[in-house]
């Protein structure tokens, strides 16, 4: 059902353009629906930070067709920030205390970028473990993406992630290891997932923490989880809610790193990403590139225009059937005239009666 544009957040209106039903909160006042308040901490640089919410918004507004969603997004003051999007928060976003104070159905905590290799020696370690401690208390479901995964990994359960000696990066098949969770009701047994990551917490680890696992890829690497219970904590180690471009923005920043001598190496593709095409015109381009930097002439345009109607998705049917069975879940949960509210009458070790 609909997003309901609760201020002037410009990514309602991009999300309008794409078709995305967006409701005016007037409008919204006068839908006989259910409302459901999710609130998205968003953790993402500058650069990210808009296209993360636009990601996020999209997914729960097509996720499920019996709740109007109110998102609010909030993020972390110990994260550092240009003047520009500073003021893009100041705006447009909530603060931690105005979450407190209003309170949440359900709470996403999106990846971040990170110095170094310590989670602990973060500026915005903290804050974040107290949101993440807040959130365990006081919200029905959180999910966390990719960082805020390694992150909750560690200090909840004591399961450090670690290096690995090449990224993750690309698009990676999975398969669904529990087909009985509703969590994966209906989605595809196999399924997609982009990744894009130096560290990995193994299978291993999920399951000495006694997690639930979900979705593997083939390699054995843990998509999808969720905390003992089944349902208070969900991770994702992968992004799901990666737009189809996600990777090719991801693989020019690299090019131009390289280009401005940032990188020692010129970066691989994202494996399983670019079709034949796009990778033959991505070789040409390589090799234009590094005979016009041995001239010292100037760089040629990265090819993105040509790239982007080869690209395929693969992964978004089946991100959009896992987000809607979790706020569907969430809806019931916390509204259903058939239950209680959720504290009080559901078993919180255990609030979908799995066996």
């Amino acid at each position: 059902m609909p997003l309901v544009a609760h201020n002037k957040l410009p990514s309602f209106n991009r999300l309008r353009g794409e078709g995305i039903k967006v409701l005016a909160p007037d409008a919204a006042q006068h839908q006989d629906i259910r409302e459901l308040h999710i609130g998205l901490l968003n953790m993402m640089p500058d650069a990210a930070l808009s296209a993360t919410e636009r990601q996020f918004f999209r997914l729960i507004g097509e996720s499920n067709p019996i709740a109007q969603f109110y998102v609010h997004p909030f993020t972390l003051s110990e994260l550092p920030r240009s003047k520009k999007t500073e003021a893009h928060i100041n705006q447009f976003y909530e603060t931690f205390e105005q979450i407190k104070q209003q309170g949440l159905d359900a709470l996403i905590i999106t990846g971040a970028n990170v110095l170094g290799p310590e989670l602990s020696t973060q500026a915005f370690w903290k804050p974040l473990i107290e949101v993440a401690d807040w959130a365990h208390e006081n919200v029905t479901s959180t999910l966390c993406s990719c960082l805020a995964t390694h992150a909750v990994l560690e200090f909840r359960y004591n399961q450090k992630r670690m290096p690995q000696a090449d990224k993750k990066w690309g698009v990676f098949q999975h398969l669904v290891t529990d087909q009985s969770h509703p969590l994966v009701a209906d989605i595809n047994t196999r399924f997609d997932v982009p990744h894009s990551r130096w560290n990995d917490v193994s299978r291993e680890q999920f399951e000495e923490a006694k997690l639930k696992v979900l979705g593997v890829g083939d390699d054995g690497c843990v998509h999808l989880a969720t905390s003992e219970d089944g349902f208070r904590t969900i991770f994702f180690q992968g992004h799901p809610e990666y737009d189809t471009i996600s990777l090719l923005k991801e693989y020019k920043r690299e090019v131009l790193l390289y280009i401005e001598g940032l990188r020692n190496d010129y970066p691989p593709f994202p494996e399983n990403y670019f079709d034949l095409k796009s990778s033959a015109i991505l070789r040409e381009y390589k090799s234009r590139v590094i005979a016009s930097m041995s001239r010292s002439i100037d760089i040629p345009e990265f090819p993105e225009n040509l790239l982007v109607q080869h690209l395929d998705n693969t992964w978004h049917d089946t991100a959009e059937g896992v987000v809607g069975n979790w706020v569907g879940l969430v809806y019931q949960l916390t509204h259903s005239d058939r239950m209680k509210p959720f504290m009080d009458d559901i078993d919180s070790n255990n609030p979908l009666n799995l066996k």
